[in-house]
């Protein structure tokens, strides 16, 4: 394997892109920070707990979905 190709796995390893949080309700941003500084007090790291709470708040809703009508169960 080449080194530059390398170098770009293992920075892809290092990072893992946040995301845009814009289509989430706020309900669900206030879920996500709950979660997370229920993590941080158990010792977890920021970065850590914050992810572990998005994907807390991913798995329960199934994403950044807004509310209304016409949003049916597939």
């Amino acid at each position: 394997m080449s080194r530059a190709l390398m170098f770009h796995l293992e920075e892809k390893e290092d990072k893992m892109p946040q995301g845009d949080k814009s289509s989430y309700t706020d309900k669900q941003k206030r879920q996500a920070e709950h979660i997370e500084k229920g993590y941080e007090k158990k010792g977890v790291s920021h970065d850590e707990a914050e992810k572990r709470a998005w994907a807390t708040v991913n798995k329960q809703d199934g994403g950044g979905k807004k509310s209304g009508s016409g949003r049916g169960k597939s």
